[in-house]
C-alpha cells in the first residue's frame, strides 16, 4: 500500500469516550503504523458545558500535528420525551445520527480510500452503515472485556432470566463473571420494561455482525473474561468475531511548568509520600447536601490525608454537575477542622496527574472505566463507589476479580448512598490495615504488567500489529464478512 487509507471513527457522545478513542486512533496512525491517516466523526453535544469540553479537546489534538482530523455530524432535535432515562436519550441521540454518518462515509468514500468504519459500542447499529458501503465494521470497546462479554451473552441471558434482574434470589452466572451480585448488573438491565432494554438487547444481537472487536484492556487484567470470549462461551450458537486487546490507552500527560501548576498539585507537593486520599467521581458524578455530608463526616473521622475534588448538581438540570459552592454544601467548620489535612477542590482536576503524584495513596472513584486504567498506570489501589452505567459491574471487577481495590457498601437503590461510617473505616483499612497492603501490592502489579503490555514484544502491543494486519487485508481483498 502506497498511499495511506482513511479510517473513520465514531465514538459515543460524552469526552471520555471521545478521549479514548482518540487514543485508539493515535496509536493507529503515529509510529510503524502510519499506513492510515484518521477521520473521527463528532456527535455534537446538547449541554453546553459538555459541548464546550469536547470543543477544547478537539482543538487541542487538531493543532498537535497528528494525521487525525475531526468532522462535526450536523445536530439533530434531541429525542427527549418526559421521564426519559439518560441511557435511553443517548441511544435515540446515537440512532438519529445514523443517516448523517451514512452521509459523511460516502462523501469520503468519493475522494478517498476507507479501509474501515471503527464504531464505539454504542454505535453498534452503524454496521448497517458499513454493510449498506460494503465496508468492514469494527466495535471498539472503551470499557472492558467482561462488557463486551455481557453484551455478547445479553440475548441469552434474556431468555435465561424471565424476571427482572433486580429480582434475582441469588446471583447472576454469565461467562465473563461468574456468580454476579444481581445489583452489580448495569443500569440499562434493571428495568426489562424500559425502551433502553429493548435498544441495547437489540445492541447484543447486532454485535455479532462485527468485523472484529477491539477492547481497551490488555490480557493479565482480563485473563478469565478474555478466555471466556476466546473460547466461544459468550456467543455459543455462532463464530466470536477476531478479538484485539489494545490497552490501556490513557489521555496523554501532560508536563506541566512548575509556575503552570495546577493548585491541587502544588498541595500534594507539600504532603508526605503515600499519605494522601484522592476523591473523584468522573465527568457526570456529582453528590447533594446530604451525601456531601456523609462524605465529609467520613473523611474527617478518618483522620487521613485527603485531596477530595466535589461537584454538585447544577441548579438548571440536576443530573448535570457543576462547581460546588463549598460554603453551601459542606458542614459548618469542615474546612477549618482539616485545614491541615485535607483540600476540598470545588472544579475540575487534573485527575491523571494527580494519581501519577506520589503523595497519593488510594483512590476513591466512581470505576469509570478510563479512571480505573489510569488507577493502575500509576499503581494506586482504589475503593469502589460505583454510580451509573456498568460501574457497578466495574466494582467487582476491581475488588473481587482483580484484587486492586476495597468495597465500600454502597446503596443503589438509594441513589448510590454511602455512610460515613462506611466511608471512615475502608478508608482506614486501606491506609492502615493488611487487606489495604494486599491491594496496594496487586495495583503495583498490574502497573507493571500495563506498561509492559504495550511495549514491542508486549500482549497490547502484539495485539495492535494484528489489527493493523487485520484492517489491511480486509482492504486489499475487500472482505468485510
Amino acid at each position: 500500500m502506497d498511499k495511506k487509507q482513511e479510517l473513520i471513527f465514531c465514538p459515543s457522545p460524552g469526552i471520555g469516550h471521545l478521549i479514548s478513542t482518540v487514543e485508539l486512533a493515535k496509536k493507529l496512525v503515529t509510529g510503524h503504523n502510519n499506513h492510515f491517516h484518521a477521520t473521527i466523526l463528532n456527535i455534537q453535544h446538547h449541554v453546553p458545558a459538555w459541548a464546550n469540553a469536547t470543543t477544547s479537546y478537539i482543538n487541542s489534538i487538531a493543532t498537535s500535528g497528528l494525521d487525525i482530523q475531526f468532522q462535526d455530524l450536523p445536530q439533530v432535535d434531541p429525542p427527549y420525551k418526559e421521564n426519559m432515562k439518560g441511557d435511553t436519550f443517548i441511544c435515540l441521540l446515537i440512532e438519529a445520527h445514523k443517516i448523517h454518518v451514512h452521509e459523511a462515509v460516502s462523501r469520503h468514500l468519493a475522494t478517498t480510500s476507507v479501509a474501515a468504519l471503527i464504531l464505539d459500542i454504542l454505535c453498534v447499529s452503524m454496521l448497517d452503515v458499513a454493510k449498506d458501503l460494503n465496508l468492514p465494521g469494527y466495535i471498539y470497546i472503551p470499557s472492558n472485556a467482561t462488557f463486551l462479554g455481557l453484551m455478547l451473552y445479553l440475548p441469552t441471558l434474556d431468555a435465561k432470566v424471565l424476571s427482572e434482574i433486580e429480582d434475582v434470589k441469588d446471583v447472576i452466572d454469565i461467562p465473563v463473571l461468574r456468580s454476579a451480585p444481581p445489583l452489580s448488573m448495569p443500569g440499562f438491565m434493571m428495568d426489562k420494561k424500559d425502551e433502553c432494554y429493548t435498544i441495547v438487547l437489540n445492541y447484543g444481537y447486532k454485535l455479532r455482525e462485527a468485523r472484529g472487536f477491539i477492547v481497551n484492556t490488555f490480557k493479565n487484567l482480563e485473563m478469565k473474561p478474555l478466555k471466556a470470549l476466546e473460547t466461544g462461551q459468550c456467543l455459543p450458537d455462532q463464530p466470536t468475531p477476531a478479538l484485539f486487546t489494545v490497552g490501556p490507552l490513557l489521555a496523554s500527560e501532560k508536563k506541566e511548568e512548575e509556575g503552570k501548576k495546577h493548585e491541587c498539585i502544588k498541595w500534594l507537593d507539600e504532603q508526605p509520600e503515600k499519605s494522601v486520599v484522592f476523591l473523584c467521581f468522573g465527568s457526570m458524578g456529582c453528590f447533594d447536601k446530604e451525601v456531601v455530608k456523609e462524605i465529609a463526616l467520613g473523611l474527617e473521622r478518618s483522620e487521613q490525608r485527603f485531596l477530595w475534588a466535589l461537584r454538585t448538581p447544577s441548579r438548571e438540570n440536576a443530573l448535570i454537575p457543576s462547581d460546588a459552592d463549598l460554603g453551601e454544601v459542606l458542614p459548618e467548620g469542615f474546612l477549618e477542622r482539616t485545614r491541615e489535612k485535607g483540600l476540598v477542590w470545588p472544579s475540575w482536576v487534573p485527575q491523571l496527574g494527580v494519581l501519577a503524584h506520589t503523595a497519593v495513596a488510594g483512590f476513591v472513584t466512581h470505576c469509570g472505566w478510563n479512571s480505573v486504567s489510569e488507577s493502575l498506570w500509576h499503581g494506586v489501589p482504589m475503593l469502589a463507589w460505583p454510580l451509573y452505567a456498568e460501574q457497578h459491574m466495574n466494582a467487582v471487577m476491581v475488588v473481587r476479580e482483580m484484587g486492586v481495590g476495597l468495597e465500600l457498601k454502597v446503596d443503589r437503590k438509594n441513589g448510590g448512598f454511602v455512610r460515613w461510617e462506611e466511608l471512615e473505616k475502608v478508608i482506614r483499612s486501606l491506609m492502615e490495615g493488611e487487606e489495604g497492603r494486599k491491594v496496594r501490592q496487586r495495583a503495583e502489579e498490574m502497573k507493571v504488567a500495563g506498561r509492559r503490555a504495550g511495549e514491542e514484544g508486549g500482549s497490547s502491543y502484539a495485539s495492535l500489529e494484528l489489527l493493523v494486519h487485520h484492517i489491511i487485508k480486509d482492504a486489499s481483498t475487500g472482505s468485510i464478512g
